[in-house]
């Protein structure tokens, strides 16, 4: 199983040169379904209970099929129940001190300056919570930008609506970026506007419009 750098130097050397590599942040960069995302989704219950006054039960389903249904929750709340989408974020990601999950990666910091290009990372998360996680990690000097929910004026992945709205402000054409992604329908509308693709997964199978798959980053 390749590893992402030895996937971007393939792409890297292929016959159109990357202007930019598009990172999604969490499960990708970092695993934050270990830790943080058992944490966000008891808080995204709670919120959704509290505020459609439903019960727990209830609440767990909506939060999930609306992550199902549109690649983020927070859109399926905001179409069907018009939830304040910034009192949501403030709420949900309201997680503690973020020191205690994430620390300086000396490997992510050694991979993200062996890649060349302009690198951006494309959450669907907070932008308070994704500029704190990416200074931890001790990548964020590195970046040309952190674009976070709020950047796509709260259109969230796989919305193709943020994914345009980052390259406008970027000024970048689709064909000449990557995105590097563990989730598969947020790669495929960046596949739909021309991107190369980089699925990280540990599933066997690839998708034949996947560019590249990889296990892990390193």
């Amino acid at each position: 199983m390749k590893f992402l750098a030895e996937a971007c130097r393939q792409i890297q050397q292929s016959e159109i040169k990357p202007a930019a590599w598009i990172f999604d942040f969490d499960n990708t960069l970092f695993a934050s379904g270990r830790e943080i995302f058992p944490l966000i989704n008891e808080k995204m219950t709670q919120y959704i209970e509290d505020h459609l006054c439903v019960e727990r039960n209830e609440a767990n389903r909506l939060r999930k099929l609306y992550w199902d249904r549109y690649g983020a929750t927070l859109t399926g709340l905001v179409r069907h129940h018009a939830v304040d989408s910034k009192d949501f974020l403030k709420k949900t990601h309201d997680i503690g001190e973020l020191d205690s999950f994430a620390s300086r990666s000396s490997r992510l910091i050694r991979l993200f300056r062996q890649i060349s290009g302009k690198k951006i990372v494309f959450s669907n998360s907070p932008s308070a919570y994704l500029e704190q996680m990416l200074r931890l990690l001790g990548i964020r000097h590195l970046l040309a930008d952190a674009f976070s929910i709020e950047s796509t004026n709260m259109n969230p992945k796989p919305s193709m609506i943020g994914y345009r709205k980052l390259l406008k402000t970027h000024r970048l054409e689709a064909s000449r970026c990557v995105m590097v992604e563990d989730s598969l329908s947020n790669l495929f509308s960046a596949r739909r506007l021309g991107m190369k693709t980089i699925w990280v997964t540990p599933e066997l199978h690839q998708p034949n419009w996947v560019d590249a798959r990889v296990r892990r980053l390193y």
